[in-house]
């Protein structure tokens, strides 16, 4: 590796220090109510996101408090000695993307079939220090 791409290469990894992430994937929940309660974290301190998953009564909420922890632990994994409290994390990014459909057949009147879409997403979290 060259001297340029070494340096840059260092001064990446040290940028990307402070962001950490976590994935959800395929999760059974339709992409559409879980976009209402990730709308209602992004851009919030992670302990005050945290407060409000926990006591949201959607069922979506449930995955996205686990997620959510998940990043901070990532964050914490990567930052070693240092403690969330203190560095203000905020969740920077939340991204909630379809995923597969499961299709099934419902009998209909006169010999017909209506389609059934059960619809399920993908969900990625990011978490930044404020500072």
């Amino acid at each position: 590796m060259g001297a340029r791409k070494k340096f840059r290469a260092e001064k990446l990894k040290e940028e990307r220090k402070s962001i950490a992430f976590a994935k959800l994937n395929n999760c059974p929940t339709s992409p559409r109510k879980m976009r209402l309660v990730a709308d209602i974290i992004r851009g919030k301190d992670v302990f005050e996101a945290l407060n409000i998953l926990r006591f949201s009564k959607q069922d979506a909420s449930i995955r996205l408090e686990k997620l959510l922890r998940s990043a901070i632990a990532n964050w914490e994994a990567k930052n070693e000695g240092e403690r969330p409290e203190d560095s203000e994390l905020v969740v920077k990014l939340i991204r909630v993307d379809s995923a597969r459909m499961l299709k099934r057949l419902r009998p209909a009147p006169q010999g017909r079939a209506h389609r059934i879409r059960k619809r399920s997403n993908h969900v990625t979290i990011v978490v930044d220090s404020a500072k």
